[in-house]
């Protein structure tokens, strides 16, 4: 049985020799073969195949035509036994076309890849041509399609050149009315453009006149202020000065004597007080004095010069206050906001008075002396409404006047020879009312004062 095999084997093997391609197959007649053995590559056992085509065994024809095609091709090629178990299921599959191309008639309505195809695999007497002649009909069927798509594809193009001609057309005639338009409404713009820049212009040449004339008016109206108001101050203290002077007057009239008669009466009242404070000071005995007593001599116990001055205090103790007040018919002075200001600057100006008034009634009370507390009432725009405590005089200056110019009329009006004490860190205030024979104390010194348990 495998003597005629071998022999149809050796025959085909001559026949190829006889007859050989000069050129390689075409693509589309390439690609059926690899299909031709694809659908009849499962048919063979794996012992009829090729030793490289055995582990192809197992797949699907679509997948041995994918990933086995050069392999089979080349299989195909090289070994006739192969090749005519595939003619062999080939004639099985398809008798009319194998026969026909092995008669070397192929019918004329079949299609020349399939004939190609099957005469590459069947090898028959003139294959060479069949397979030639099916290439060269697939080459100029292939071109004739190329060329009806290169016809077709040209005409679409004709037609869309045409087509976006129009339109470019159509859009530059769009375009160019509404540049024409654009130029319009840019001119008109430019017309309304200059016009706003000459209004501008005039506008700010109005604009810088009306800012000389009011420069020019706020200048008149500042100098006619000025004025009015210098003239306003003077006719004030003036004012001042006579309504001083009539209320002076008035007092006298109504208490029917002078101001140096009280003067001397309350310089008489202090001169007695200061007796009888040195009598009880000094102790002495209530006898006349001797003409023993006359005479220079130390006597056991006295108290020297030397002892005096160890008792003065610094000008910080507070004790120092408490001497000055215990003076006979002791005047105190307070300038009310310097010391308010000095102790408790950030409190309202209401709290400020009722604290430092507050602390005065409780050290008049306690020490005896008159007691003064002045505040500046020079620029209040109304009368302050207030119940002075008990033992404090308490006094705001008049409208133009300062508290530190009633202060120095207070001490002014005090007779020679009374203590008067005023409590100002002013130097002006301190400097004058010194010279006016008070004497003067900082407000840090009444502020600790008032901060002891009274």
């Amino acid at each position: 049985m495998e003597q005629p095999a071998r022999g149809d084997e050796q025959a085909g093997a001559a026949g190829d020799a006889a007859e050989a391609l000069d050129r390689p197959l075409p693509d589309g007649v390439r690609r059926r073969v690899v299909a031709l053995v694809s659908d009849a590559f499962g048919g063979l056992t794996v012992a009829e195949l090729p030793a490289p085509l055995r582990q192809y065994a197992r797949f699907t024809a679509s997948r041995r035509a994918k990933f086995a095609g050069n392999a089979m091709a080349a299989a195909l090629e090289s070994d006739p036994l192969f090749r005519q178990r595939i003619g062999e299921r080939f004639k099985e599959a398809q008798p009319e076309l194998a026969g026909a191309v092995e008669t070397g008639a192929p019918p004329a309505a079949a299609d020349p890849v399939d004939v190609a195809a099957a005469a590459y695999v069947l090898r028959p007497t003139g294959w060479v041509k069949l397979v030639a002649a099916a290439g060269e009909e697939a080459q100029r069927a292939d071109a004739e399609r190329a060329d009806e798509a290169g016809r077709r594809e040209l005409e679409r193009l004709r037609e869309e050149v045409a087509a976006a001609r129009d339109r470019g057309r159509a859009e530059t005639e769009e375009l160019r009315h509404d540049l024409e338009a654009a130029r319009r409404e840019a001119e008109s713009l430019h017309r309304k453009l200059r016009s706003a820049q000459s209004d501008v212009k005039r506008g700010e040449a109005a604009l810088r006149r009306t800012h000389g004339e009011i420069d020019t008016i706020r200048a008149e109206s500042a100098a006619q202020v000025s004025a009015a108001e210098s003239e306003t101050r003077r006719l004030k203290a003036r004012l001042a000065e006579v309504e001083a002077a009539l209320e002076a007057s008035r007092r006298a009239a109504r208490e029917g004597r002078s101001v140096e008669d009280m003067r001397l009466r309350l310089l008489l009242d202090t001169v007695l007080d200061a007796a009888q404070g040195l009598r009880r000071e000094l102790a002495l005995p209530p006898v006349s004095v001797h003409p023993a007593d006359t005479v220079d001599a130390v006597e056991p116990g006295r108290m020297s010069p030397k002892d005096i001055a160890a008792r003065a205090l610094s000008e910080t103790d507070p004790a120092l206050l408490d001497q000055l007040l215990a003076l006979p018919q002791a005047h105190l002075v307070v300038d009310g906001y310097n010391v308010t200001k000095t102790g408790y600057p950030t409190m309202p100006l209401e709290k400020q008075r009722l604290r430092l008034l507050g602390g005065l009634s409780a050290l008049a009370a306690r020490s005896g002396a008159e007691v003064t507390c002045v505040f500046d009432g020079a620029e209040l725009a109304a009368p302050v409404l207030l119940a002075p405590p008990r033992g404090v005089r308490v006094l705001f200056s008049k409208p133009g006047v300062t508290a530190d110019e009633l202060i120095r009329q207070l001490v002014r009006a005090e007779p020679p020879g009374r203590p008067v004490v005023v409590v100002s860190t002013d130097r002006e205030v301190a400097d004058g009312v010194a010279k006016a024979g008070a004497r003067p104390v900082a407000s840090a010194l009444l502020l600790k004062r008032l901060s002891r348990a009274l």
